[in-house]
């Protein structure tokens, strides 16, 4: 395996990858690509490239239409930087209500020693007086991987908490604890939290989520919480809810020249998986993942291909990446069946327009059956994994 490093991943998932592996920022014609932040969408993709893997959950940096049209799978890491983000939500939480930023500012503006400092200290703390985080209501809209540990950790500090995700998988509406409450829509949710969180990707439909009209529903005083992307939210329509009193403040990872100096907003420098526990489980979540792929054919956690696993029923396999289109696998079986290979086990999963199938035959597979499999037409790519 040759595998290309667009950003310092952490040592402890490189080291997961085989002894057998060549890994770097300088390899050539790789297997697979390992992205944190980098850019790719004007990357020169390689011939030879099988997968990216994103050690994170967006994938906004990778042109995933493109990768997808060459049969390429992409990863990424959800849940793998959850605590990370839940955490500096929380403590974005206590710096809105408590009001700290202007707190510090104060603090930093005074003149004079110890005993003049102490006496315009006690004249103006009263500016600062903030409410606590216990009895108050948070508002969570995406209830994945981040949404619900956060949920729980706001029912621990004696939150109550009102989430809303219509995109929910079963998976994740099992962890939900019993006590959160489901609105039935955004504006309902707006208008009974004192907190807003925001943890949904950025897509058409998500972009100014939180535009001038919700946040003219939101509970005066509210604090609005940005730790997702920062499109996701209508900047000026926040700082207008700043300037009119609506909200108390609002704490994102996204610095803007507009928003940057209001007295009660503050913008982090995209601290959300900044943590180094964070970037080893990420790094060592994506690693795995592509090794798996690139090994043995199997796919998780994938955003344009489907998961799909089968153990080695022997030491060859087909892994095929193609179009989700009637009578492929009867193609396949054909043309297995043609040069006399007979089927040990297979599996087909589908995603949308993708679909991918594992094969193990029983006896070695010539490269003119590979040749065949690759001219049907809606196969993307065909891989032969001896075992």
């Amino acid at each position: 395996m040759r595998i290309k490093t667009l950003n310092a991943i952490s040592r402890a998932g490189l080291s997961r990858l085989p002894n057998t592996c060549v890994a770097g920022n300088d390899v050539e014609n790789p297997d697979a690509i390992l992205v944190r932040s980098a850019d790719l969408h004007a990357l020169e993709i390689p011939a030879s490239l099988l997968a990216v893997g994103r050690a994170g959950a967006g994938t906004n940096n990778i042109p995933v239409k493109t990768m997808s049209e060459k049969g390429i799978v992409v990863f990424n890491t959800p849940g793998a930087n959850a605590n990370a983000v839940k955490e500096l939500v929380i403590a974005g939480m206590l710096i809105g209500v408590r009001n700290l930023v202007p707190a510090l500012g104060f603090t930093a503006g005074l003149m004079g020693d110890d005993e003049t400092l102490a006496r315009q200290v006690e004249a103006g703390k009263k500016q600062f007086v903030g409410r606590e985080l216990r009895g108050s209501t948070l508002g969570i809209v995406g209830l994945g991987a981040i949404g619900s540990i956060l949920a729980e950790s706001a029912l621990a500090l004696g939150m109550k908490v009102i989430g809303i995700d219509p995109e929910i998988t079963v998976d994740a509406a099992w962890r939900l604890p019993s006590l959160i409450r489901k609105a039935a829509t955004i504006e309902e949710m707006l208008r009974h939290s004192d907190f807003v969180s925001l943890h949904v990707p950025l897509l058409p439909s998500t972009r100014h989520l939180i535009n001038a009209e919700r946040v003219k529903l939101m509970k005066k005083g509210s604090v609005l919480l940005n730790f997702a992307r920062e499109g996701i939210v209508d900047t000026q329509a926040v700082i207008d809810g700043l300037n009119a009193g609506r909200l108390q403040a609002y704490l994102c990872d996204f610095p803007t020249h507009s928003m940057r100096l209001h007295p009660r907003a503050a913008a982090l420098p995209h601290l959300g998986a900044s943590t180094e526990e964070a970037e080893e489980n990420c790094a060592v979540m994506v690693v795995e993942q592509v090794a798996e792929y690139l090994q043995n054919g199997n796919i998780s956690n994938s955003v344009n291909f489907p998961n799909i696993s089968m153990p080695r029923g022997s030491n060859h396999r087909l892994a095929i990446a193609h179009a989700n289109v009637p009578n492929m696998l009867g193609q396949i079986s054909t043309a297995l069946a043609g040069a006399n290979l007979n089927i040990n086990n297979m599996v087909n999963k589908s995603r949308g327009e993708l679909a991918f199938t594992l094969v193990d035959v029983e006896t070695e597979i010539p490269p003119a059956v590979i040749e065949r499999l690759t001219a049907i037409e809606g196969v993307l790519r065909v891989r032969h994994l001896p075992g």
